[in-house]
């Protein structure tokens, strides 16, 4: 067995690519020569600066402000109004005279991009696509005429697979501010009514006689929560961009027990955008599935609390108190309210109270590495309403570069025995599950994020209790069926093609770091270690190993077909830039 670095993934040495040396002993000896030969003639040795080779100038962070990576022309999209439609008894004058859309089927049907494939996976499915003649696939449902062909008999069969879609009515109310709130108010309202009449700094005497309040009822109101049974749960991480819900599904057909939609920000779901609705759907395959909402009051996240609850099916609702990122962190969101508890403990106490489903949290060990506050704030949590916590063993100020803390995590859950606690980081395989778990026997369960995004078979491998050395084929499977899952979920037109090579170029971005096992000198891989280059055991292997965002996008291109003319797309990672 070779001796590597730590931190080196150790992969058996026929893969390995080696990289050439710096130069070879003929170029040393001749520089030494003539350094020689020029001292002794009295010059002045230069200072030579040599190039270092491309692997030392391996860029480093993160690219921000990244752009789309394809931006549609509206004027060469079909309007609305002729874009699904079976028979000319179904078409409708479009009412906008300054709409720019094209309005004829056929002089469309002569600037759309060419198809991609033969059979369309939406109307296999439902017997009508929903993008009609604009679908990439369409050959299959587009008559000559420019009409979409639909399959009756298919579409009684077919029922929608997806919930919690943001209804139009609901959207109206939302923005015109017009949606009745009354009740996350006035509960809030009493809370903070309650606070100051215990308060031991107000002077205001409490007088218990008079009529009864509204606030006086809210006190007395008690739901009856639906109980989950959160014991030895494999719970997937909310993963922001890549935890969509086309991942999400790849990972229930591992095995995966709970999911959670991606944070969604209070402000934005209480403007009714549906860009942050969408962050709520749930397909009907994620039988236990909550959605995981960020805000910075009681009363933004309440008011969230209620709308989901009234327009949603959830069966939790999860508070993110672990976001790191400087922008919701200075408003006081994510890791920010671990240090403002009065407006915490409002916050949990008013959600929990309103709603009639568990209110659970995601917490870190703390902002500072070395200022770990998350023993002192879980017990209190608990006390306020809260029904389950997920601790990330790591603080806001580490974010990746450390380990994550177990051992800190049992000391968490073991003070709030017998209340759930879930332990989260560094989990990439069976025998780091089986290891986290012996060193916290206290938690309930684990979850799981970045383990998920790089091999999302572990669900599958910590249930079976094995090592699985997944082939290419394999893999290049569950991609197709990750594809297929994105055109059903953004759709089968333009549009929905590039959105589908975008969140899967994301999820290529962890894929890639996959080592596979009949490569390792001693499986199974550590999340932390980071492999030389090496070759796969066929072509398709190595191709998928490629840490270079180009090969990523090939991979697509075998789905997807051509990326347009204008596609950008900038890896979050700038060593993956080239």
């Amino acid at each position: 067995m070779t001796n590597v670095a730590p931190g080196v993934c150790a992969i058996k040495a026929e893969f390995i690519i080696q990289r050439p040396d710096k130069c070879n002993n003929v170029q040393e000896s001749e520089t030494s020569l003539k350094r020689k030969l020029d001292s002794e003639n009295g010059y002045k040795e230069e200072k030579i600066k040599h190039e270092e080779p491309p692997y030392k100038n391996k860029k480093r962070g993160q690219n921000k402000a990244r752009p789309k990576t394809f931006k549609d022309e509206i004027q060469n999209k079909p309007c609305p109004r002729i874009l699904d439609v079976s028979t000319s008894d179904e078409e409708k004058k479009c009412q906008f005279t300054n709409c720019k859309y094209i309005h004829n089927a056929l002089d469309y049907l002569k600037v759309k991009p060419p198809d991609i494939g033969e059979k369309c996976r939406l109307f296999d499915i439902r017997g009508r696509c929903p993008r009609g003649i604009a679908c990439r696939f369409g050959s299959c449902h587009i008559t000559p005429e420019g009409f979409n062909i639909t399959d009756n008999s298919k579409i009684k069969e077919w029922k929608d697979d997806t919930k919690n879609t943001l209804q139009n009515s609901i959207q109206i109310q939302l923005q015109k501010k017009k949606y009745d709130f009354s009740l996350a108010e006035n509960i809030v309202k009493s809370f903070i009514k309650n606070t100051q009449k215990i308060d031991p700094t107000n002077d205001n005497k409490h007088d218990n006689s008079g009529t009864i309040t509204n606030e006086d009822l809210i006190k007395l109101n008690f739901r009856e929560k639906k109980k989950i049974d959160w014991r030895d749960k494999l719970y997937l991480s909310p993963l922001t961009t890549v935890g969509n819900l086309p991942f999400r599904r790849i990972c229930k057909d591992f095995g995966v027990d709970i999911t959670c939609g991606e944070m969604a920000l209070c402000e934005p779901l209480l403007k009714g955008l549906k860009q942050e609705w969408a962050l709520v759907k749930r397909h009907e395959c994620e039988d236990l599935f909550g959605a995981q909402i960020c805000g910075t009051n009681a009363y933004i996240i309440t008011k969230v609390a209620q709308l989901l609850q009234e327009n949603t099916e959830l069966d939790f609702i999860d508070l993110n108190l672990g976001c790191p990122i400087d922008l919701i962190y200075k408003k006081g969101g994510g890791c920010g309210m671990m240090h403002r508890l009065p407006g915490l403990e409002a916050s949990i106490k008013s959600a929990s109270k309103l709603l009639d489903i568990p209110f659970t949290a995601k917490i870190r060990t703390g902002v500072y590495q070395d200022k770990k506050i998350a023993h002192t704030i879980i017990p209190k949590m608990f006390e306020w309403g809260v029904s389950l916590v997920t601790l990330h063993g790591r603080s806001r100020e580490a974010r990746y570069t450390r380990s994550a803390d177990w051992e800190y995590i049992e000391t968490c859950a073991k003070a709030v025995t017998p209340n759930p606690v879930f332990g989260n980081g560094d989990i990439l395989s069976y025998e780091d599950y089986i290891q986290k778990r012996e060193v916290a026997p206290s938690t309930q369960g684990v979850m799981i994020g970045r383990g998920a995004l790089i091999k999302p078979w572990i669900f599958t491998e910590i249930k079976e209790q094995k090592i699985w050395d997944i082939s290419s084929k394999e893999r290049f499977e569950i991609i197709k069926k990750f594809t297929n899952y994105g055109l059903e979920h953004w759709g089968s037109d333009t549009q929905g093609i590039e959105n589908t090579r975008r969140f899967l170029l994301e999820w290529l971005s962890f894929l890639y770091r996959y080592v596979p096992v009949g490569l390792l000198e001693r499986p199974p891989q550590k999340i932390n270690e980071r492999p030389p280059t090496y070759i796969g055991r066929d072509d398709l292997e190595t191709l998928m190993a490629s840490s270079n965002c180009s090969d990523w996008v090939k991979i697509s291109e075998m789905f997807l077909g051509p990326v347009p003319d204008g596609f950008v797309f900038l890896p979050k990672h700038k060593a993956n830039s080239y």
